[in-house]
Formats: C-alpha cells, sequence, structure tokens
C-alpha cells in the first residue's frame, strides 16, 4: 500500500477530527459518549483557525484516508536563555492506526515534523511521550526533560 505523507490542509479537517478522536479513544481509554460529540463539535472550528498557523499537522495518507498523525502545536512566548527565536512547539496527537504501525510511519512523520519546526525556526519542541512511543521519539533525538521544575497543572474545565 502506498502512503503519502505531506501536512494537512483545510481539506484534511474531516480526517483530522476522526484522527484526533480516534486518538483520544486510545490514549484516554474510557471517555465518555457525551465528552466525544463535545469534542467532535469543537473539532471542525478548532482546526479551521489554526491549521496552518499555530497547528501543523504531519499526515499519512493511503488514499484518501488518514491513517497517522503527528502535530506541532506552535507557542510564541518571551524570549529567554533557552528559547532565543520566542518560538517553542509540542508534539501532540502522534497516532497511527492499528493495523498499520510498526511500518515506520511514525518515524516518518517525526522527521518531516522535525524539520518543519527547524524551517519555521523554532528554539525548541516539547513532548510527552507514552511508553510505545518513547524509543521512536528518543531515535529521532528528543532527550528526557531534566530540570528543577515540578510539573504542576490546574484544571479549570473538568472536561472538554
Amino acid at each position: 500500500m502506498d502512503i503519502e505523507y505531506t501536512e494537512a490542509a483545510k481539506e484534511d479537517i474531516e480526517e483530522l477530527v476522526r484522527m484526533r478522536l480516534a486518538y483520544i479513544q486510545d490514549d484516554f481509554k474510557n471517555v465518555s459518549a457525551e465528552d466525544m460529540e463535545n469534542m467532535k463539535n469543537r473539532l471542525p472550528d478548532y482546526f479551521n483557525r489554526t491549521l496552518g498557523k499555530s497547528l501543523v499537522a504531519y499526515i499519512a495518507k493511503a488514499g484518501s484516508r488518514i491513517v497517522a498523525t503527528a502535530f506541532l502545536n506552535i507557542i510564541e512566548m518571551p524570549a529567554n536563555p533557552n528559547v532565543k527565536t520566542v518560538l517553542t512547539a509540542e508534539v501532540l496527537n502522534v497516532f497511527t492506526e492499528k493495523q498499520m504501525r510498526g511500518q515506520g510511519i511514525c518515524t516518518t512523520l517525526m522527521a518531516m515534523l522535525i524539520a518543519g519546526a527547524k524551517e519555521r525556526g523554532l528554539s525548541r519542541i516539547d513532548l510527552s511521550a507514552t511508553d510505545a512511543g518513547y524509543p521512536v521519539y528518543k531515535k529521532a533525538g528528543f532527550k528526557d526533560k531534566v530540570n528543577g521544575y515540578k510539573e504542576m497543572r490546574l484544571v479549570l474545565q473538568p472536561s472538554c
């Protein structure tokens, strides 16, 4: 099966929504039908507003169907010694459909994502790795993040 690798465009939004929901189901396991419906309703607007701007979606297609994704969420922040260009990014939604896994698709998408980040002049790329994804990211050059800070989060809205 031939795989086409590219950046997603507006005409891919319906497939991006499908893949985001598939990723959420796979990663979070027990997501309520109400939360899934809420995300399904909100995602098209999100992709319409951000795609090609603060969000670059790298995709692998088999025919017209997206079979894998890797999102680069670009973040502008004040310059500091580690962020010289004021642009950083976070990797999100790295996901390959089950039947397509183990073929190097994710590795190719990550190489594209890194090259795209360099072309855009980003200072760094951050990500949170699952156990399954960790070897892929290490192979791509990511290193364990070690700093003197404690990772924390304040949830303001309990669900989507």
